[in-house]
């Protein structure tokens, strides 16, 4: 759940964000065409070696580009970083050789489940069916995934996120997972958006921006439903925002990329906490007894 303050002097209830997205989408509306920040922000997700409730991004939006282009933007970006920073786009993670040499694999979520477990989700024409397909499998069927794109987002995080190596664009996600992305131009059900994955972890995230403000408001006002039923992940209506896309956004491409996670990959860092200058962690236990006099 976000963290909430209060700002004293303008006398506003104010959370921690948990992106950079809406207020660099205000800026396309306002006619910036190619805007970037590179951000902390916080999500109450947990902590492990991949996860820490507050992190760096980089998000980009380009206007009149979609996720292809920013596909091609990502690869470009990190393979140039690496050179830079390593000397070579050829690594070695934690024993691991890693080549981030372009172009990278490109597979849509569909076509990765099925390789993974023979399951055709596209096949499936109801939650029930899915689920049973699912559990014949031996894969764990949540009760907060209640449709066929969702079951198959817990089939691709069960079975296929942590055999993703070398980098992969994982592309066209069901429209239920991702309330903020394009509506796919040739495929029902799914959006433009992609994730990369090296390592077996998520690394980039970015969509063909949905700019459609009624769709939007429709998309989140569904969040909303899912957030009162115990969805903590689930997003809130932004009136602002959604008054922003009424005003007129231009057809756009955007890309988040965790820098934390970038920074320990080319630095063979095992754990988040190895990146991250002061990390959050738990409080030493202090001892009831007084110290002992000095003399």
């Amino acid at each position: 759940r976000p963290f909430e303050t209060h700002h004293n002097a303008l006398d506003l209830p104010l959370t921690l964000r948990i992106a950079t997205e809406l207020h660099l989408k205000r800026l396309v509306v306002g006619g910036f065409e190619r805007v970037y920040e590179l951000g902390r922000i916080f999500r109450n997700e947990g902590i492990s070696t991949r996860h820490n409730p507050e992190f760096t991004s980089i998000e980009v939006y380009q206007a009149y580009a979609d996720y292809n282009d920013m596909m091609d933007l990502t690869e470009q970006l990190i393979a140039h970083v690496c050179q830079q920073v390593c000397g070579t786009t050829r690594i070695s993670y934690q024993g691991t050789e890693i080549d981030l040499t372009p172009p990278w694999r490109r597979a849509t979520m569909h076509e990765l489940v099925l390789d993974a477990t023979g399951l055709d989700f596209s096949s499936f024409g109801s939650r029930a069916e899915a689920a049973a397909a699912m559990q014949a499998q031996g894969l764990a069927v949540p009760e907060l995934a209640d449709s066929v794109g969702r079951l198959l987002v817990e089939a691709f995080d069960q079975k296929v996120e942590s055999t993703l190596i070398q980098p992969t664009f994982v592309i066209d996600y069901p429209v239920e997972n991702s309330p903020l992305a394009r509506a796919h131009r040739s495929k029902p059900g799914l959006v433009e958006r992609f994730e990369l994955f090296i390592v077996g972890r998520e690394t980039a995230n970015a969509f063909s921006e949905l700019i459609d403000p009624v769709d939007q408001r429709q998309r989140l006002e569904a969040q909303m439903a899912r957030k009162a039923a115990g969805d903590d992940e689930a997003q809130e209506v932004d009136e602002d925002f959604i008054n922003a896309l009424e005003v007129g956004m231009p057809p756009t491409g955007g890309l988040g990329i965790g820098i934390d996670r970038l920074v320990m990959l080319l630095t063979d860092s095992p754990s988040i906490r190895d990146v991250i200058a002061f990390p959050l962690l738990r409080p030493e236990a202090r001892s009831g007894a007084a110290s002992p006099a000095m003399g």
